[in-house]
């Protein structure tokens, strides 16, 4: 299985690619990790944010690895714990699938894209910006990955 993260949004800050690096270097093989940056459509276009989340919806739809198990982050998403991840880890380990996570850009996710999603999940009740959604889904990743294998990074 490998992990990607198609997420809108390029150019993001020095901090977020040391950290995103840095988590995404300590998963195992079994459980690579990649990110996949899908350019956001460009604010100063004149179109509505539904137009905007649409041309989005076309890029992020070439970056999903066929076949792969979509989830999709979600501010209406269910909620899970770190160890509730640490199952769907498990779970999409033993799928065999690839599992793609798509993070929308400042609009949010096209309709066409929720609803072709396997699941729907929130990282929080807060309102994040993107940047910070990556390093937190990243380190979370790594986390859920550790409590699958008994790693002292997690202590419960």
């Amino acid at each position: 299985m490998k992990l990607y993260v198609i997420a809108v949004g390029n150019r993001m800050p020095q901090w977020v690619e040391t950290a995103w690096e840095d988590y995404a270097k300590r998963m195992p093989a079994d459980c690579a990790i990649e990110l996949k940056e899908v350019k956001p459509e460009p604010r100063t276009s004149g179109k509505t944010a539904a137009q905007m989340m649409q041309a989005e919806a076309k890029r992020i739809e070439t970056a999903i690895p066929p076949n792969a198990l979509r989830i999709i982050l979600d501010e209406h998403g269910k909620d899970v714990t770190t160890v509730q991840l640490a199952l769907h880890l498990e779970k999409w380990k033993l799928s065999g699938q690839d599992v793609a996570i798509i993070i929308g850009g400042p609009d949010g996710l096209d309709t066409s894209i929720k609803n072709a999603g396997d699941t729907k999940l929130r990282l929080s009740s807060l309102t994040l910006p993107h940047p910070m959604v990556r390093v937190l889904l990243v380190e979370q990743l790594y986390r859920a990955w550790s409590i699958t294998v008994n790693h002292p990074y997690h202590r419960a």
